[in-house]
């Protein structure tokens, strides 16, 4: 249950193996644009968010899943009401979710991207943006050494402070140096560690402002490179900002939904890419649902026995079924996401 959509990923996973999609189902709820003046969930929001619970649940039924690990993310875990919620989507549809912290996702997202790029990418900078949170994460192992949350959502930012139509000039100038500060307080944390040797970016934002950027579409195939360069980010961001929602529509690669946060998800791009020194950045295919299920599918080990507890090992994965992952976000909606990782000689998933 994420900050835009509800999102559920059937797999075939075992234990040893690439976690293989068989099926994707999502509904775009936008929780992170639901909360109210208290920061609370609204009765609408909650009743919109048992619905496609149930619906995704059908889904899942009639596609043979046999278990479930629902997790939801930053609207749920921020929201003031988040247990009142948690407890009628527990009695209305059985369903019990996890909630991950941020920086359990930007933990999990960077195992995801580790294991697509292998050991040979040596130290990684993983960017994430989220509808309701930016995660960032640095290493050189599959744990990194520094992860960070910040409620830089591109969802949650374009409700707070791009209310026009465009959106007035002032606006997205105040915009861009809140971004700015919230990410400077954090680049001391990850440059002690020396600069990165690959900086991959995940999430439906960057893929979409790569495709904006000029890089080729995720029909093409997820083993077909993408880049984003700064560069070009730099120039789309102000005629951005002088579109219209609908404007912002018809361009390639943005989609109805995502119109309206485009614009606050690539002030957020910006900022972090200048404040990192990232010239350019590689897309990601794999992101934090794939890291739920490998991190999963690492405790059970070979023979499919262990597992252990809270978000390493989330309950209900058996060996060798048919499984599915609600996994929270602004999530990735490709296809071709969920599919297997490239082969590479050090490592793979």
């Amino acid at each position: 249950m994420g900050s835009n959509t509800v999102h559920l990923l059937v797999v075939d996973a075992h234990p040893g193996a690439r976690p293989m999609p068989a099926h994707s189902h999502k509904a775009d709820l936008r929780l992170a644009q639901l909360l109210d003046k208290e920061g609370e969930i609204g009765p609408d929001g909650v009743d919109g968010l048992v619905a496609v619970i149930q619906e995704a649940l059908r889904a899942a039924e009639d596609k043979g899943v046999e278990d479930l690990l629902p997790f939801a993310t930053s609207a749920v875990r921020e929201a003031g009401n988040a247990d009142d919620v948690l407890a009628r989507v527990r009695s209305e549809t059985g369903v019990e979710l996890q909630v991950l912290s941020g920086v359990e996702e930007a933990r999990l997202t960077f195992l995801a991207a580790r294991r697509w790029y292998g050991w040979s990418a040596g130290r990684l900078l993983v960017l994430d943006i989220g509808g309701g949170s930016l995660e960032i994460a640095y290493g050189i192992d599959e744990e990194p050494d520094a992860a960070v949350s910040l409620p830089l959502g591109a969802g949650r930012l374009t409700a707070a402070w791009l209310p026009g139509d465009p959106p007035g000039p002032e606006d997205v100038r105040a915009l861009r140096r809140h971004v700015r500060a919230e990410i400077a307080r954090v680049v001391g944390e990850f440059s002690r560690f020396g600069a990165p040797d690959h900086v991959v970016a995940t999430s439906k934002t960057f893929k979409q402002l790569a495709r904006l950027a000029g890089t080729v579409r995720s029909g093409e195939g997820p083993y077909v490179q993408r880049e984003l360069k700064r560069e070009s980010l730099e120039a789309w961001v102000p005629r951005l900002s002088a579109m219209t929602y609908a404007e912002r529509a018809r361009l390639p690669g943005v989609s109805e939904g995502r119109a309206g946060q485009i614009l606050a998800g690539a002030l957020v791009a910006e900022g972090a890419m200048d404040l990192f020194k990232v010239e350019c950045l590689e897309i990601c295919p794999w992101a934090l649902r794939e890291g739920v299920i490998l991190r999963h599918l690492d405790h059970l080990g070979p023979a499919g026995a262990g597992g252990g507890n809270g978000t390493a090992a989330p309950r209900g994965l058996r060996t060798g079924t048919r499984s599915v992952t609600a996994v929270p976000r602004a999530p990735m909606t490709n296809a071709t996401t969920a599919g297997g990782a490239p082969a590479s000689p050090d490592r793979t998933p």
